[in-house]
């Protein structure tokens, strides 16, 4: 970055931008406008309860809540805003995620024909989410959230997805077991500082409308400029993760406890502990894992160029391929979320539960960043040149693909990998600004 960022307008932006909260529990609640004035009412209801980023920051240690607003395109046309201005948005957002599951790789198991929730339909309008320290103050937002719908003519809540931290909770981690949030991007003008081997800082307007990114230019907003300076799309993904079939495939492919951890590494490209295994080839090192000023200090393209360490197909190495890509600071994204669903007992058998991980893909351009890693990264089968491989984790799996594990002097090809999680969810959100829940709540004045 060869210039100094624009200050960031941290009391407009949102705090789910460029804030991780501490949050134990949680909801998602998907809301449908039936009458306009309704869902203005709705919004107006909620203004001084959704925290900017600099709230949130002096308040960290002291909130107990945390609330996001965030509309589909449908849903700020139920809100009243003009048609001319609804038009200025980007075509994929005006779609929708559902309208584009070819693009996305999101067939067969995980069509939007199978999604729950209501989340595929025009009548998904909005999200609230909701996050809270405690399992009290949980049920308190939870009912006062009812009350308040119940008093908003014409509101639907069509679903919600409680949401959990997985035991331990020292750290975020996944129903597989693996450790999550380790590698984030940094915003310039955010205040925080990237860690070793994160990348420089980036632009902010890879994330934020309204600012240069790092191609210096400022992308043409959506109109009127109130309601899209400052905000952002979420490109919203439940993934139902199958935690029995993930531990047979391992006990099928290993003959030991280690043997399975290993594997488990091998697919992800960490121990489950993060250390990563271009600095922990073959061992777990848990001490590692837990430093963030040494777990993802690492690259490919010197420290791991034929994927000995790290298969050049495993998850974390085609989410972030770092120096081995293109333009890679062009294609990064900020990732929040929470896991839902009980755990399942290590050795005990498949109950059936419903359970995953519940994320949202932040970016400012859908297509140059969501869309592109869903498309190319995850499931281009030639991905690294492999011929016959999705992302092993998240991948649209069938059973036909593989899964190669370099080694000298012969590699592992693991065959017919199944389905380890299902998509049975997702949306494309617009998160506004704080002024911009303002012009929403008011348009009819």
């Amino acid at each position: 970055m060869s210039a100094a960022a624009p200050a960031l307008e941290l009391d407009d932006i949102q705090h789910i931008l460029l804030t991780r909260t501490p949050a134990l529990t949680g909801r998602y609640e998907f809301l449908s406008f039936d009458d306009p004035a309704g869902g203005r009412a709705w919004v107006t209801g909620l203004l001084d309860r959704v925290q900017s980023a600099a709230d949130a920051r002096a308040t960290l240690d002291d909130s107990r809540r945390w609330i996001t607003l965030a509309f589909t395109w449908s849903g700020l046309r139920a809100l009243g805003v003009p048609e001319s201005a609804l038009d200025t948005f980007p075509a994929e957002f005006r779609e929708g995620m559902a309208a584009r599951a070819d693009i996305l790789g999101d067939t067969g198991a995980n069509h939007p024909d199978r999604w729950v929730g209501g989340l595929a339909g025009a009548d998904l309008h909005a999200i609230a989410i909701l996050f809270a320290r405690t399992e009290s103050e949980h049920r308190r937002c939870v009912a006062a959230h009812r009350e308040h719908v119940a008093r908003c003519a014409g509101v639907r809540v069509l679903s919600v997805l409680d949401l959990n931290a997985t035991p331990p909770f020292d750290h975020a981690h996944d129903h597989f077991g693996y450790r999550d949030r380790l590698s984030q991007p940094v915003i310039a003008g955010s205040g925080e500082e990237p860690t070793p081997g994160s990348g420089g800082a980036l632009r902010p307007g890879e994330f934020i409308l309204g600012y240069p990114d790092e191609e210096g230019t400022i992308p043409v907003l959506p109109q009127p400029e109130v309601l899209s300076r400052n905000g952002s799309y979420l490109a919203y993904r439940r993934l139902r993760e199958h935690v029995g079939a993930f531990r047979d495939f391992l006990a099928a492919h290993a003959d030991t406890p280690e043997g399975r951890d290993f594997l488990a590494a091998k697919l992800m490209g960490r121990w489950r502990s993060g250390a990563p295994l271009v600095l922990a080839p073959d061992h777990d090192d848990p001490k590692l894992g837990a430093d963030p000023l040494r777990n993802n200090d690492f690259d490919y393209g010197s420290m791991d160029p034929h994927g000995y360490a790290v298969p050049l197909g495993a998850h974390a190495r085609r989410l972030n391929p770092r120096d081995t890509a293109v333009n890679m600071n062009r294609r990064r994204l900020i990732r929040r979320g929470a896991t839902y669903g009980p755990a399942l007992p290590e050795g005990a058998a498949d109950d059936g539960a419903d359970r995953g991980i519940a994320a949202f893909i932040i970016c400012a351009d859908l297509i140059r960043q969501f869309e592109f890693a869903q498309n190319v990264w995850i499931n281009d089968r030639s991905f690294h040149e492999l011929g016959n491989e999705r992302d092993p984790i998240v991948g649209a799996q069938d059973g036909t693909l593989d899964f190669t594990v370099p080694k000298r002097p012969i590699r592992t090809v693991h065959k017919g990998i199944p389905a380890f999680t299902t998509l049975t969810g997702g949306a494309y959100f617009f998160l506004p600004g704080l002024r911009a829940l303002r012009y929403l709540a008011t348009l009819d004045e």
